[in-house]
């Protein structure tokens, strides 16, 4: 029930929607405390300072305050009144990502803590309150500038630098409060099943009770195209499959980003539905074939650019939903049919957007933020929260038919020697973890550097390379199981040995094009306009430079995609299809046409 004044209105869940539900996006009271003092200066049991508007970050503009300096902790607090007609249901009160370590009081007790920035969390609000009565919510965020944390590109000095972007504090995706039944369901895990035509469900909910069963009803267009019940007096996460007959099949893909509708519901012993929620989904399947990555049963050269999403007056909150499809619509617009969501969980309305445009993206975690040791061989420590906030994000983001591979994490670059080190042991864990929750997909143990794990699903590398020619030298090992491999300056490896994986180069390009350029900067003043290389001195330049780098990998019958850095600007960063604005900076019909001719890997499989 969101209403036009509130930011951010639209349901924060797509894939798993409740018609009941309150938005608590927009003014809440808010105050800053430097020195994580506020529980014992009693901010708990007092109304706070200042105002902000929620989910814009305190950095932010857009959230009224402004605040770019360091803010060890946040402090936020709201009175809501709940709806009458929610009477006889428990409340949930729902969070889509608060950074970085979160308690959650109600009414002075605390009924959640969470621990990572990236990932939701949910509050049950139990017997705190009742039905129509009003409930104080107070939260506090701490976001400490030292130590291992997964912080994405979040700076910890000061100021922007490098590729390095102003932190986010606190709450900056939606809040919002739900009623459920006492027995509810819970968030299914839908996985398409091309080769059998159906789609399988795993529908967990909170208990079981005599003579409960769960229905699941598949639609399309046309109407309905199958349904089927079972049992949910005996299994904690009934299973359920649905069939789509031949008549009714289209496959999702690029061409043709199909979805199903999806209507799943828990009912009593007399049929009546107890809980139910809206959902869809796509019927498509992502395979292996020696060195190609096959999507629906043919290799899709994955034509990738990396996405940061930042946004100048939000920072990691986008402005308005449209702002999400734009980024998208402008994406395919230069010709890339997919991302690379780079070194952040991007929110789940951007993934329903991927998969109601047909746009491929792997999933990716803000993972920078463990080099805490210098360069010596210890230097990454990732912690276990690493693997707890990982799997929080493959659980919420599952059931996505855009997402088409994994990646956990990004250029951990460490030395390889011959201890196990905590880098190993949580590449490891964080791939092994996600296996084991997805067998469907892909997984690439880390993009770029540090390959820790030998049978990882895809192998990479990251070059920033300008000149094509010497760059075509550089990738033409892959035909001999040789391909580039990044590794220290000394010479020392990263990674273990390439063993014949798909292959692919994530990271590439980054043309330094600054228009506003009064002149020529040097690689090493970084502070207010850089990108990789020398930068191009016009237009016509950038093109060229684009033309011969994609036209590199696309020339390779063993690569299976590229990712091109990067989709905008942001901040000083200036190496954007277009400006961080989004506004054009570039003959856009050039990019896409550069782009456009069929890669050797798809010409060959048409052979």
């Amino acid at each position: 029930m969101p209403t036009p004044s509130v930011p951010r209105p639209e349901y924060p869940r797509p894939q798993f929607v409740r018609r009941d539900w309150l938005n608590l996006n927009g003014a809440w009271q808010f105050e800053t405390d430097r020195g994580d003092s506020g529980l014992e200066r009693g901010l708990l049991g007092r109304e706070l300072r200042d105002e902000i508007l929620v989910p814009f970050p305190p950095e932010s503009e857009l959230s009224g305050i402004g605040d770019t300096d360091f803010l060890e902790a946040v402090w936020y607090r709201r009175a809501v009144t709940l709806p009458a007609e929610w009477a006889g249901r428990r409340v949930l009160l729902h969070f889509g990502a608060v950074d970085h370590d979160t308690t959650v009081w109600a009414d002075g007790k605390e009924v959640a803590r969470h621990r990572g920035g990236f990932t939701p969390f949910t509050a049950d609000l139990g017997d705190i309150v009742g039905n129509g009565e009003e409930v104080v919510i107070t939260v506090r965020a701490r976001d400490p500038k030292s130590g291992p944390q997964a912080r994405g590109k979040q700076a910890i000095q000061y100021a922007n630098h490098d590729c390095n972007y102003t932190r986010v504090t606190g709450i900056w995706q939606t809040v919002w409060l739900e009623p459920v039944p006492e027995v509810h369901l819970r968030r299914p895990r839908i996985t398409p099943d091309l080769a059998g035509s159906a789609f399988h469900l795993e529908l967990p909910i909170s208990g079981n009770r005599p003579g409960h069963r769960v229905r699941a009803v598949l639609s399309d267009a046309d109407g309905e195209v199958s349904r089927t019940e079972a049992r949910a007096d005996l299994d904690l996460a009934p299973r359920l499959h649905l069939l789509v007959p031949d008549d009714r099949r289209r496959e999702w893909s690029p061409e043709d980003p199909h979805l199903y509708d999806l209507r799943l519901e828990l009912l009593d012993a007399t049929g009546q539905v107890v809980d139910g929620v809206d959902s869809y989904a796509g019927l498509r399947a992502v395979g292996l074939r020696g060195k190609a990555v096959l999507l629906n049963g043919r290799p899709v050269f994955q034509r990738l650019v990396l996405d940061q999403g930042w946004y100048p007056d939000g920072l990691m909150t986008a402005p308005t939903d449209e702002a999400l499809v734009r980024d998208i619509e402008l994406a395919m617009e230069a010709g890339f049919n997919g991302a690379r969501l780079h070194q952040k969980v991007f929110e789940e309305r951007f993934l329903h957007h991927a998969d109601r445009l047909g746009y491929l993206v792997w999933g990716e975690f803000g993972d920078w933020g463990c080099e805490v040791g210098g360069s010596s061989g210890d230097n990454q420590q990732p912690d276990a929260s690493y693997v707890a906030q990982w799997l929080e994000a493959v659980e919420r983001d599952y059931s996505h038919p855009s997402i088409i591979g994994w990646c956990p994490l990004n250029e951990t670059y460490q030395k390889l020697h011959d201890r196990i080190t905590r880098l190993d042991d949580v590449t490891r864990a964080m791939f092994l973890a996600t296996k084991a929750m997805d067998a469907s997909r892909p997984v690439i143990d880390a993009s770029g550097y540090a390959h820790r794990v030998a049978e990882t699903d895809i192998y990479d590398s990251h070059h920033y390379e300008q000149d094509p020619e010497a760059f075509r030298e550089l990738m033409s090992g892959l035909a001999k199981d040789a391909p580039f491999v990044n590794s220290h300056e000394s010479g020392a490896p990263y990674s273990v040995p390439y063993r014949g994986q798909p292959y692919f180069v994530s990271e590439f390009g980054g043309i330094w094009w600054d228009p506003e350029a009064a002149a020529a900067q040097s690689g090493e003043d970084r502070t207010e306009s850089w990108g990789y290389g020398e930068r191009v001195r016009d237009e016509e330049e950038f093109h060229a430079r684009f033309a011969g780098l994609t036209g590199v990998l696309l020339d390779d019958r063993d690569m299976f995609g590229y990712c091109y850095t990067q989709l905008t600007d942001v901040f000083q960063e200036r190496n954007g299809i277009y400006r961080f604005d989004r506004g054009s900076k570039l003959d856009v019909d050039r990019v896409r046409a550069a782009q456009q001719r069929p890669a050797a890997i798809e010409e060959e499989d048409t052979d």
